[in-house]
């Protein structure tokens, strides 16, 4: 094989695609990148593959001998990045002995490979489902919901976000079990009428792990002015592919818990924050509330004002006063400070609604602009008077 291409490129590409290298490979060849280059074609494939998450990437370069090989991922990143920025980059492979010689107009390198007969294949879906996803529609979705995924991985199927996939609207949600958040978003022509969903009751539901997905995100942030990029699922295995990219990802089986039954029908306590200024509140009582339990305290009992604070036990304690329109009597409820910030930080309108029944009952926030598209449920802390 006998390649020459741009540095930045080729730097891209591998940066792009180490992501997938696994970081305790099972075997060694699974801690290298597959190069394949096709002379036909004048391009260059890059493929990371840890059994789970794979990432293909191509981009053109000087093909004079097609070939494939598999090189070390950390090796051959380090080289590249710290080659000249913008300089040709050669790459010659000895296919008798499998050593890589790299070349730039600063010096060379010669790094030792494996034969690319034994790198698995990524996994492609033949049949099952197809879609056509608008980028972003899917982006916003998701970006309102990754955040509530567990880290836990004995919650196995809670370390994901759960798609659901209609003719009419895209559903998504993430839950680590002490909060919870759903989006809607309206479908309109987001999605191709496939021959799969034979009527619009029919619904497409995926959970995919967060870690595929912040590489999702990526793919799917670089290709938001594309109409659309094309989804296929099938047995546990989903494929995204845009015009030069290929994410395949295993989900994560099993039923999704039924997060709706946990969302409360009526609320008796309904109170409104400017979303700006409950999150510049809590950040400043965080600086206390972090100190210890990352507890925070809101209480309702003068009128326009809410009281927010935190008691830091032999540290101190810090108290604001913040605007709040609500129509009750007196209320006093607890969260944790950040899971309450990073559920508010993804909420782009002007004011959000907080519902309540109890300080000991799931609190539901939504942006007052659009209630029925974000649902962000948390469970308060029971805090001993």
């Amino acid at each position: 094989m006998e390649i020459v291409c741009n540095q930045n490129e080729f730097n891209y590409a591998i940066q792009l695609v180490s992501k997938a290298v696994a970081s305790r490979p099972t075997h060694p060849i699974l801690a290298n990148l597959l190069l394949t280059a096709d002379q036909g074609t004048n391009k260059i494939s890059l493929t990371g593959f840890d059994l789970n998450l794979g990432i293909q990437t191509s981009f053109d370069a000087t093909v004079n001998k097609s070939g494939a090989i598999t090189i070390p991922s950390k090796l051959l990143s380090e080289i590249v990045n710290k080659l000249p920025s913008e300089t040709p980059v050669s790459l010659d492979v000895d296919e008798s002995s499998d050593n890589i010689l790299i070349k730039s107009d600063r010096g060379s390198f010669n790094i030792k490979g494996i034969p690319s007969d034994d790198y698995p294949s990524l996994p492609f879906v033949e049949s099952g489902t197809s879609l056509n996803i608008d980028p972003s529609s899917f982006l916003k979705a998701l970006k309102l919901t990754i955040f509530a995924s567990s880290s836990d991985d004995s919650k196995q199927l809670l370390t994901g976000v759960n798609f659901t996939f209609n003719l009419k609207y895209l559903e998504s949600a993430a839950t680590d079990g002490h909060r919870l958040a759903v989006v809607l978003v309206d479908n309109k022509e987001n999605f191709d009428e496939k021959e799969d969903f034979a009527s619009n009751e029919e619904n497409l539901s995926v959970t995919i792990p967060t870690r595929s997905l912040r590489e999702i995100e990526k793919l799917v942030s670089l290709r938001s002015s594309e109409n659309s990029i094309k989804l296929f699922y099938d047995k546990g295995q989903v494929v995204f592919i845009s015009s030069n990219q290929i994410i395949t990802t295993r989900t994560l089986e099993g039923s999704y818990p039924n997060y709706s039954q946990l969302i409360p029908d009526n609320f008796t306590k309904i109170f409104t924050f400017n979303t700006k200024k409950i999150i510049e509140s809590l950040e400043r009582i965080a600086v206390l509330a972090d100190q210890q339990s990352s507890v925070v305290k809101i209480k309702l009992n003068e009128k326009d004002l809410a009281l927010v604070s935190a008691d830091a036990q032999d540290i101190g304690n810090a108290s604001e006063l913040v605007p709040v329109s609500f129509y009750f009597d007196q209320f006093d409820i607890a969260f944790n400070v950040r899971y309450l910030l990073e559920g508010l930080k993804v909420i782009s309108s002007e004011n959000v609604i907080f519902k309540c029944n109890l300080p000991t009952t799931p609190a539901v926030l939504v942006p007052e602009d659009n209630i029925n598209s974000f649902t962000y449920l948390v469970m308060p802390v029971q805090v001993r008077s």
